[in-house]
């Protein structure tokens, strides 16, 4: 089942113009990512002084950028690589599947991309069982127990609602983000009662603990008509708006009993032209509530609206680098005194670095995003 955009407004319009222009580029950008030999994308790509080099293999961000690609080809444009031999270099040997994120990264691809060929996928691999053997599950990650919500949505999607064990799953994968999550809908990055690093860690979450429960939810609401989960992409949504920054930037670490912004940097341009958009579009598809006007604003960012008035663009590469960030130490030192409530403002501008370097991911997720909005 292929969902539809929502209608756009004026604003929104303004947004698409500008994003339209990033696919194209986005997608030539993502043939040298691609390591020849194996059909996987690589982990990095990044500029050294010889120029750009590969570094790794990741099946995650392959099957990111697949679902990327295969939603560019959709809107009616031609691939510069062909995915075919991509998907058949993923699925002939799934040993590299060792976490529930990466399986329902995997039945969200292939329910998007081969939907006949879930039910397989789904029984070989046990997924009726995931939530009790992987790590993830049991340390309570947000974004891969959001990743798996995603992709048993999808099979729903897809009709296939009959798969053993689905409504089960779901319904643990929920139960663990509910209780990773603040008052306000900000997610901790995982439980704070499986273990000692949750004890510590647990209640601050990344913007990713942001972004995939909120598109998990919404998905799952569309299949299967539950009001509560579209509420509660809806309540991270409206906060998370509520939380970017003035020149539409979308901050790194919130508290999540709070819901505050606890750490500003680094500062990705993924969010800003891919992952922000893929959860407002998902909660407004699911809600009918027009977040248009923050993606705009997320989107201007990368085009030179930022601290350093610096377009993120890089057209003769085809890529967009990765982030603004602070050293290790101002880094510390930043996150303590917004904890503290001594800092609330931007930092130094001087002291802010760019990072020159770009995953496969970004550009497949941008895709994902905006191609035949």
């Amino acid at each position: 089942m292929r969902l539809e955009p929502a209608t756009l407004t004026e604003t929104a319009k303004n947004e698409s113009t500008r994003a339209s222009a990033l696919c194209d580029l986005a997608a030539r950008g993502l043939v040298p990512m691609l390591d020849p030999q194996a059909q996987i994308f690589c982990d990095i790509y990044k500029r050294i002084e010889q120029g750009m080099v590969r570094q790794g293999l990741s099946p995650r961000y392959t099957m990111m950028t697949l679902l990327g690609l295969h939603r560019y080809e959709q809107a009616g444009q031609r691939s510069p690589l062909a995915t075919g031999p991509i998907l058949d270099a993923l699925l002939r040997d799934l040993n590299w599947v060792q976490n529930t994120g990466d399986l329902g990264l995997l039945l969200w691809t292939c329910a998007e991309i081969v939907p006949e060929m879930v039910p397989a996928i789904y029984r070989k691999l046990s997924a009726e069982t995931a939530l009790g053997r992987f790590e993830d599950e049991r340390k309570g990650y947000s974004m891969e127990v959001a990743w798996y919500l995603t992709g048993l949505a999808f099979c729903a999607l897809a009709s296939h609602t009959d798969l053993p064990g689905l409504a089960e799953q779901a319904a643990a994968a929920q139960a663990i983000l509910q209780a990773n999550c603040g008052p306000q809908g900000i997610y901790g990055h995982m439980s704070r009662m499986k273990s000692a690093a949750g004890f510590v860690r647990g209640g601050i979450g990344t913007f990713a603990d942001q972004v995939y429960p909120t598109i998990a939810y919404a998905r799952w609401s569309q299949a299967t008509g539950d009001v509560k989960a579209r509420e509660a992409a809806r309540r991270t949504a409206q906060t998370i708006c509520g939380l970017q920054g003035p020149q539409g930037e979308w901050f790194w670490r919130y508290v999540s009993g709070a819901g505050t912004v606890i750490s500003r940097y680094p500062i990705y341009s993924v969010h800003q032209h891919a992952m922000a958009p893929m959860m407002l579009q998902a909660a407004s598809e699911a809600t009918a509530e027009d977040f248009s006007e923050a993606i705009d604003r997320g989107l201007a960012w990368i085009n030179g609206d930022n601290e350093l008035e610096r377009n993120f663009i890089e057209p003769e590469l085809s890529l967009v680098w990765r982030s603004i960030f602070l050293s290790p130490s101002d880094l510390t030192i930043d996150a303590g005194l917004r904890y503290l409530g001594w800092r609330t403002g931007a930092v130094d501008s001087r002291r802010l670095q760019i990072c020159y370097e770009c995953r496969p991911y970004e550009l497949g997720w941008l895709l994902y995003a905006f191609a035949g909005r």
